[in-house]
């Protein structure tokens, strides 16, 4: 029995003395690991919270230019939207492109407007954000452009499977009856009225659209029985007893 004893204490002296010897090799390696890993996290949340406040800046930052913007001080709403576009972080730097040029659009510089969306568009590579560009310089175009204009930025957009075919069939429709071919216009205004997905705000612009070109003997009435109901609202609008209606929307 003793003899036992005394190897199970040399066994477990042994074993100590291996364990030692193994963790003297291997702790520089696991002690580096942990570190890492808490450098890591402490790096992960830096970034975090650094990137989080530089968000909130730029975020701060679009809003006073809009709200310069709104005070109808469009010198102070450029530069700082120059200067959100250059030094922003996330997806304010493009947000403030597209402010840039909507600050255009308002101080009556439209072509310089309409170029500023043609740059966003060439620039972007999301494509809804794209086409949202072409969207915007579309709609100026419709009051300063020709048919072939609208259709240049628009027409890749009022295919069957894009979900903002409806502005551009309505973009487009705008144009060519600007452009005299009223029947072309009541097309592509009754394809906006035929898609299932179309919103009503949209319906009853086309409605109204159809209507008053009827009305004018421009085209003949086969449009939706709604047509009139549509464009009775969008009358009560003209005469001031509404809102306004806001942008084309889908």
């Amino acid at each position: 029995m003793a003899e036992d004893n005394i190897f199970r204490e040399v066994d477990e002296e042994l074993r100590s003395d291996r364990m030692r010897s193994l963790w003297r090799r291997i702790a520089p390696f696991v002690i580096g690991a942990a570190v890492a890993i808490v450098a890591l996290v402490a790096f992960n949340e830096g970034w975090s919270w650094y990137t989080n406040s530089q968000s909130a800046q730029s975020s701060e930052e679009l809003y006073a230019a809009l709200d310069s913007a709104n005070k109808d001080d469009l010198a102070a709403a450029q530069a700082e939207l120059d200067t959100l576009a250059a030094n922003g972080t996330g997806g304010y730097p493009v947000l403030a492109e597209f402010a840039k040029a909507s600050v255009l659009a308002k101080s009556g510089d439209k072509a310089g407007a309409i170029a500023a969306y043609d740059a966003i568009a060439n620039a972007q590579s999301n494509v809804r954000l794209r086409e949202l560009a072409l969207l915007q310089a579309g709609s100026l175009l419709v009051d300063t452009g020709s048919l072939a204009d609208v259709e240049t930025r628009v027409g890749s957009i009022a295919t069957d499977d894009n979900p903002m075919r409806r502005v551009a069939r309505e973009l487009i429709g705008l144009a060519q009856f600007k452009a005299g071919d009223a029947e072309a216009a009541k097309a592509s205004f009754e394809a906006v009225l035929n898609d299932p997905l179309a919103q009503q705000g949209i319906r009853n612009r086309v409605a109204y659209y159809i209507a008053q070109m009827t009305s004018a003997g421009l085209v003949t009435d086969t449009t939706p029985t709604d047509a009139a109901g549509a464009a009775d609202a969008i009358d009560a609008i003209v005469d001031g007893d509404e809102a306004a209606p806001a942008a084309p929307a889908q």
